[in-house]
């Protein structure tokens, strides 16, 4: 599906730059043909309009006719000092409210088109300029491209945002259908686990291996009931997230390195509800201490803040690790990117999805530089 959806995009970009450059070129070759058909019934207008002022003239019906016609390109005669002498097919409206109109008109006119020049057969030093402009179908021969690259371009957006929305939807499966996978894989050793655990609390004298071994079975089964819930919308329930993160980062502590110190800073609260999936919530929290742990390769400090705002509950879990180089800003919660040796680069991806799309929150990088260690800051919008 993926590939048919690249296929689609590459098809349609290409299509549309076939349409928009085949446009062009037809348009400007449209355009070439009607300026020369325009400097031709503008010479044909010179001349009609110079046979109508000859007095020996007595055929005038058809230079008559030629003038008239004309109707739709602006020309302005002027004589060799480009005094203005006549004009035609102008707006005579504002020729009579503005005295500056026909100067002004003039002057654009010269940055349009050559000017016809007529010189006087009978004395050379009188000559006529005669300025003109384009008619409207040139101009809209013209702007047509523009016009249809703009439709182009907005069909192309909602194709694309088409294409997007399926490419998310057929994502959104994959996340989906690999989770419930994984929880089904894990489901049986896990359960075969149970059972043994169950067994090895018969015998004495190894309660303490039973204990733990309880706690990391225990844990498997809660990681499981996890990626069963990827796909299927929780249920969201007012936990007291203090504890519910205190849990948390108790279990990590007990799990890192003696050089690590935790801290938990909660602005003198003793109880913040939230609207949370504990089970999910759990995973983003415990994914964020263990990537401040690698980053910190043994020794440093994690510091999570904990601050009932009006809004919302925001959430800072801070390391003292290498920090993040400011080109991977951009790609941490992209699936598949990771920095480590290990690892499929699925945790902050998946965190991500938990808070944006099960807990309608943000989840991002509040600061990082190399060296002094990482921020990543948790927002959940009271309801």
């Amino acid at each position: 599906m993926l590939i048919q959806i690249l296929t689609w995009r590459t098809g349609l970009a290409a299509i549309a730059i076939l349409i928009v450059t085949g446009t062009i070129f037809y348009s400007q070759y449209l355009a070439r043909k009607i300026v020369k058909e325009e400097r031709q019934k503008v010479e044909q207008w010179v001349e009609a309009s110079k046979a109508l002022l000859n007095p020996n003239n007595t055929e005038t019906t058809l230079s008559f006719k030629i003038t008239s016609e004309n109707d739709d390109i602006p020309i302005i005669e002027t004589n060799e000092r480009d005094s203005i002498t006549n004009y035609a097919n102008l707006d005579t409206a504002r020729i009579a409210s503005d005295s500056s109109y026909l100067r002004k008109r003039l002057e654009k006119l010269k940055f349009i088109n050559k000017p016809l020049i007529y010189t006087d057969p009978v004395d050379s030093s009188k000559i006529n300029k005669y300025y003109y402009g384009h008619t409207t179908l040139l101009n809209e021969v013209r702007y047509y491209p523009l016009v249809q690259l703009v439709i182009v371009g907005l069909f192309i957006i909602v194709t694309l945002m088409a294409l997007r929305g399926s490419y998310r939807s057929v994502q959104n499966q994959v996340w989906a259908g690999m989770a419930k996978e994984t929880a089904h894989q894990l489901g049986t050793p896990v359960s075969s686990l149970e059972g043994w655990v169950e067994m090895m609390k018969e015998k004495p004298g190894i309660e303490q291996i039973t204990s733990e071994l309880e706690k990391d079975v225990s844990r498997l089964r809660l990681v499981s009931d996890r990626f069963g819930k990827i796909g299927s919308t929780p249920q969201l329930e007012s936990v007291d997230i203090v504890n519910q993160i205190t849990n948390m980062v108790e279990y990590i502590r007990k799990r890192a390195p003696g050089k690590v110190n935790f801290s938990i800073d909660t602005h003198g609260s003793n109880v913040i509800p939230a609207m949370i999936s504990a089970p999910l919530f759990d995973w983003v929290i415990e994914n964020l201490l263990k990537n401040a742990l690698d980053a910190m390769e043994g020794k440093g400090s994690i510091r999570v803040d904990i601050k009932d705002d009006k809004n919302a509950v925001i959430i800072d879990v801070s390391d003292t690790g290498k920090g993040i180089a400011k080109q991977n800003l951009a790609r941490v919660f992209k699936p598949g990117f990771t920095t480590k040796k290990r690892g499929w680069g699925l945790g902050l991806s998946l965190s991500r999805r938990i808070i944006a799309r099960y807990h309608k929150g943000e989840i991002f990088v509040k600061q990082s530089e190399p060296g002094k260690g990482t921020t990543f800051r948790i927002v959940l919008k009271k309801q």
